[in-house]
This record gives C-alpha cells, structure tokens and sequence, in this order.
C-alpha cells in the first residue's frame, strides 16, 4: 500500500466551512475543516479566508504526517441517507454527523443532547 502524503489528503473532499463574523470591534471570516480537529483560519473575505484555511490545513497534515498521528478522511454525502426519526437536509445530517464524531457519541445521542437543550 503507498504511504499517504499531504497532497493525497489535500485532494480528499474535506468538509469546510466558512462564516462571517461580526464582532464589536471587526469584521472578518472564520473557516474550519470539520473533519480535522483544530484545523482553522481567519480572513478578511470569504477568498482569504478559503486560502488560509488550505494553508492551515497543509501545516496540520504535515504535523500529524510527522507524528504518525491519524488522520481522518472526509465523510461524504453518500454515507447519510437524511432521515433520523424526522427528515432533514442531508447537509444538516452530515453537520450533525460530523459533530457527533467528534463528541464521541452516536448520532442519536447526540441528537437528544441538541433537542434537550
């Protein structure tokens, strides 16, 4: 098997997202790769912030690469069919997916966590 580099995992399709923010004091952008834990970035617009986060991202895979730290791949739309009890935007499943993951919860678990707040 070929050991995976930065530019395979550069190329996986990564979930990201980027919102703006607006703050007391600013107004900027913030991005984050949902899969990769801490792996995020600030900019001024959208496009600044969409070519910092990929700088981010390349630092955080170099790091874990060097480590021998995992590293997780994508979740991709076609492992969500959309419907948990009610049905919802795939896109939604797949935010609430991917934060479940990381709380280290299932899906339903996390779900009744949301709904109870």
């Amino acid at each position: 098997m070929d050991k995976k580099d930065i530019e395979y995992y550069m190329n996986l399709p990564y979930n990201y997202l980027i919102q703006p923010v607006l703050d007391e004091s600013e107004n900027y952008y913030y991005g984050k790769v949902l899969e990769l834990d801490g792996c995020q970035s600030t900019g001024e617009n959208f496009e600044e912030t969409y070519s910092n986060l990929l700088e981010a991202m390349k630092g955080w895979l170099e790091v874990k690469l060097e480590y021998n730290d995992p590293i997780p791949e994508p979740l991709v739309d076609e492992s969500y069919s959309g419907k948990f009890v009610v049905r919802i935007p795939k896109s939604l499943h797949r935010k609430l997916a991917i934060e479940a993951e990381q709380e280290g919860i299932s899906l339903n678990q996390y779900a009744m966590y949301k709904l109870s707040r």
